[in-house]
């Protein structure tokens, strides 16, 4: 065998050039940070704004670049970023078609500035409107919550720990705490975006440049507070796009446990919620099936998303300063999470607002699960003056009593109540209702329906909905 021979059989089938073709693909990144042009021709708008106001370079060719510019944004938009892997990414792809409409005066653009802080540029930019949007699709999913939450303040369902009944809770309290749980989502992503918000545009490879630029002008043209201060940080840094991560993955597990909920419940032994058909599917074989398929993807991208935080983590967490290849992977799981996210909130939103509660079979298992036993230990607490340990006691007698006949707590006689413990009176009944035990937390932050009535007033204001 001629070594010609044994080296492409060495490199393998597919790569006939054998290392310049592995070369090739393995450094094209157009296939992925294409999604970035937009964030990509803005930067170089502001640049070549800031160039021409410098007098780095002339009016006229700043002028010729900008409307160059402008035109390739706009064949992106009506036909996509076309993929030429020699180019290999999107930042050497614009400039390639710019030079092919306006000469070589498009290469005046990349003066003062690298493909390094360049795509931290972009990315910054891309990340950053990210933010935006998963706050917004925050809210949308806060508000749905808010108004089933209204619609259902006063309904009555078993409170869970253990996924064992413990307390009657209303469902409109329940609902809540997923709105509180995003609240603190949202606090996570206005953190990020203000961590963020700094421009690395004008760091150029890691030292910065010796042309008079000016980086606060760029900073200000595309939105950001400031710019960096320090172009070795400036163009090594991903802390935003892990700051994203981290809060992508926040939020998943937070829909995960939503839509984790939504699957017990919808399920025929609990049958607590009936979910939209569009967000459902039936089965291939079993007619009678209704599967929760939206829910559940919700509940698998959440693993997804916090796939691509770990990926991003191990990337980054050897690399010496400054830039280093491995970077270029640190857009796709970012592109990936970013898509997931936006599709599980997308799909919780529409869950919970299109849900169709099954009020009865809620009141039903609180009512069975002893849920007010607890109301009665305080009753003994409060009215009888007995010891708290003690009236636990006597409450578990009175459980024991209601399960061996198939009862409820308040059905059962005064007369076996008292038998239990003679220091049951009458009154104890008034306590031992499902009604009158939600109605009797009141305490800030309780399932009574007027603390649940507050907080939804509360949460609306903050959301900027009117009250109906």
């Amino acid at each position: 065998m001629s070594g010609k021979a044994g080296s492409n059989q060495m490199w393998g089938g597919r790569f006939a050039a054998g290392p310049a073709a592995i070369m090739r693909e393995i450094n094209a990144s157009i296939p992925f940070d294409k999604a970035l042009w937009r964030q990509d021709i803005a930067a170089s708008q502001a640049h070549v704004a800031m160039l021409g106001a410098q007098g780095i370079v002339s009016p006229d060719d700043a002028a010729a670049i900008a409307a160059g510019l402008a035109h390739v944004a706009t064949e992106y938009a009506a036909h996509g970023v076309p993929e030429n892997w020699d180019l290999e990414d999107i930042h050497m792809t614009t400039e390639s078609r710019l030079a092919e409409l306006i000469g070589p005066v498009a290469g005046r653009l990349h003066t003062a500035r690298s493909r390094n802080d360049q795509v931290a540029t972009d990315f910054r930019l891309w990340v950053r409107d990210c933010l935006d949007q998963t706050d917004a699709a925050l809210a949308a999913l806060q508000a749905a919550l808010v108004m089933r939450a209204d619609e259902h303040a006063a309904t009555i369902m078993p409170g869970f720990t253990h996924l064992q009944t413990a307390q009657p809770v209303t469902l409109g309290h329940h609902l809540l705490a997923y709105y509180e749980m995003f609240r603190r989502d949202r606090s996570r992503v206005a953190d990020a975006r203000a961590r963020l918000n700094e421009c690395p545009l004008g760091a150029a490879a890691l030292a910065g440049t010796g042309f008079p630029i000016d980086r606060a002008a760029t900073a200000a043209a595309l939105g950001f507070d400031r710019p960096t201060a320090n172009s070795l940080d400036s163009v090594s840094d991903r802390d935003f796009a892990l700051d994203f991560l981290m809060a992508a993955a926040q939020i998943a597990l937070h829909v995960s446990r939503l839509a984790e909920e939504l699957i017990i419940w919808a399920s025929q032994p609990f049958g607590f919620v009936v979910l939209p058909d569009s967000l459902s599917t039936g089965s291939s074989i079993m007619p009678q099936k209704k599967n929760p398929d939206a829910a559940e993807l919700v509940r698998g991208h959440a693993g997804r998303i916090i796939g691509s935080l770990t990926a991003l983590m191990i990337t980054m967490k050897g690399l010496p300063l400054a830039y280093s290849k491995d970077m270029q992977d640190d857009k796709p799981p970012v592109f990936e999470a970013a898509g997931l996210l936006s599709l599980s909130l997308a799909a919780m939103t529409g869950m919970v607002a299109e849900a169709r509660f099954r009020t009865d079979r809620m009141r039903g298992a609180a009512e069975l699960g002893y849920a007010t036993a607890t109301d009665l230990a305080d009753w003994l607490v409060r009215q009888a003056d007995i010891p708290f340990r003690e009236a636990h006691h006597i409450t578990g007698a009175a459980v024991r009593l209601a399960e061996s006949r198939g009862v409820a707590l308040d059905q059962i006689a005064l007369a076996d109540l008292q038998a239990i413990d003679p220091r049951i009176q009458p009154g104890v009944y008034a306590a031992l209702s499902v009604e009158a035990s939600v109605a009797a937390r009141t305490s800030y932050g309780g399932t009574a329906p007027d603390q649940v009535r507050q907080r939804v007033a509360e949460a609306r204001a903050a959301l900027g909905l009117e009250a109906e």
